[in-house]
């Protein structure tokens, strides 16, 4: 009795082997992006600062071209503003 189910192909052996787990690479891609764009709001991102707090003087900030530009943040999606604010702020060291 045959068992089509212990049947592999070459084709099916490489589709598993390469292609799903590339799959699942890129869906685990994607779930970061959402979660980083879902960080704006969880974090309160606003464009100003608060107090002598602000995003150019933070260790998740990276600049712009210009220290007006806006630049980007390790774990918030999108430009920043260098005179934003969250509630992640981290003073940088000096």
């Amino acid at each position: 009795m045959k068992n089509s189910s212990m049947d592999v192909t070459r084709r099916g052996a490489l589709v598993q082997l390469l292609v799903l787990p590339a799959l699942a690479g890129m869906l685990a891609v994607g779930a970061t992006a959402v979660a980083r764009a879902d960080a704006r709001v969880d974090l309160k991102y606003q464009s100003t600062p608060k107090g002598d707090q602000k995003c150019s003087g933070c260790v998740l900030f990276a600049p712009g071209k210009t220290p007006k530009d806006d630049g980007t943040c390790k774990i918030i999606a999108g430009d920043i503003s260098p005179n934003g604010w969250c509630t992640a702020f981290a003073k940088a060291p000096n």
